[in-house]
């Protein structure tokens, strides 16, 4: 960047990069082209030292210094996902015919952009809200499209039985197009067209002796390093969807005797064999050299105040056979069976309504019980 920078955020910005654990890292990084141009202009003040600056040069190059700044307090934290999004949106529809772009547009912005805003204003996840949203909307973008090639038609003269057509023709992804028809419907744009949920035709689940099977192999096995056999047993054991075990933060283990865990409304024992892994990954966390040892995750990421992203977790657990999913499904099958569904629910962090159909799936009628109870 030249002689030492006036600008205290640049300044900061220096010691920031000075001070890593692994500077030798930081010099490999600094070889890139991009790193190196991306540099240049924040040092000659062609790109603002400001969220608005880093966006005119978006690169991991730049991803990287945001999540750097604002782990150092030089930038203010700002929602990783909304920018990324509304710049998607922008891509997707940029050449798409004005019957199709126009629709999806409304779609894009009016339903999902709206409440992804409202999610990221009360400091909410917006990354699962991205991700679905992006698929109803490509999905959108392909329906669409195809009504208009095919029949000539848009949304507003489509019919019940292009609808049925191309949801019979395609993969189930074609469902996905509810949400949109939903809001059409809403806003008067086609009243005539419906389709319901798709009811999924199995579930997927492990059985008790493969469950115990793989809880065994995580707890004394060597099929994956020690975070990622963590975080097995957590949904193994806990039922814990993986966006929730990403977020799982250090302040959250009680290391009592026994050990516990918050997840929920109420802490829940861990057993024995389990605590101490869980002991191991909090005295060996990985990553604290780039993210930094404030990071206050369980399972820090790469980037500097990040944890891991769920698909890290999600590819790991595949390469060694275990199903994400069906050890969910099962676990939390065989605890509402152990105990009333709500307390499940409000210990592990799920709503009422999910457990209770897990209860009603597992051949559970924990309603008479609670009556007879009351009784």
């Amino acid at each position: 960047m030249g002689g030492p920078p006036s600008d205290p955020i640049l300044s900061g910005l220096v010691d920031a990069l000075c001070v890593a654990k692994r500077p030798e890292s930081t010099m490999i990084w600094k070889r890139s082209p991009k790193v190196q141009e991306l540099l240049k202009g924040l040092g000659t003040g062609a790109i603002a030292a400001t969220h608005e600056g880093l966006d005119t040069l978006p690169s991991r190059a730049a991803e990287h210094l945001r999540t750097l700044m604002e782990y150092h307090g030089l930038l203010p934290p700002r929602d990783r996902w909304l920018p990324r999004f509304e710049q998607w949106i922008d891509d997707k529809l940029i050449d798409l015919p004005t019957e199709v772009a126009r629709p999806a547009r409304h779609f894009a912005t009016w339903h999902h952009l709206r409440r992804i805003r409202a999610i990221a204003d009360a400091g909410g996840d917006t990354q699962p809200s991205v991700r679905s949203a992006k698929q109803e909307i490509t999905e959108t973008v392909k329906f669409l499209s195809w009504l208009r090639s095919t029949y000539g038609r848009t949304i507003e003269t489509c019919t019940q039985h292009d609808v049925d057509q191309w949801i019979a023709t395609g993969p189930t992804t074609r469902y996905t197009i509810r949400t949109f028809l939903v809001i059409c419907k809403q806003d008067r744009l086609n009243t005539a067209v419906q389709l319901g949920h798709r009811a999924p035709k199995t579930t997927p689940s492990l059985t008790q002796a493969q469950r115990i099977a793989w809880i065994s192999e995580l707890l004394t096995g060597d099929s994956e390093t020690l975070p990622y056999r963590v975080a097995g047993v957590l949904i193994l054991l806990y039922a814990q969807p993986l966006k929730s075990i990403v977020r799982l933060q250090t302040s959250s283990i009680i290391d009592g005797n026994p050990m516990a865990i918050t997840f929920g409304k109420h802490p829940v024992d861990v057993p024995k064999p389990f605590a101490q892994l869980v002991r191991d990954v909090l005295a060996h966390r990985t990553n604290l050299r780039t993210s930094g040892h404030g990071n206050p995750w369980l399972f820090p990421g790469t980037h500097a105040g990040d944890h891991l992203h769920p698909d890290t977790i999600m590819h790991r657990l595949r390469l060694i056979g275990m199903s994400n999913l069906g050890a969910r499904n099962s676990a939390l099958d065989d605890l509402v069976l152990e105990c009333p569904p709500s307390v499940v629910a409000d210990a592990l962090g799920y709503s009422h309504q999910v457990a209770f159909l897990h209860a009603e799936r597992s051949g559970e009628t924990w309603a008479r019980y609670a009556g007879r109870r009351l009784r």
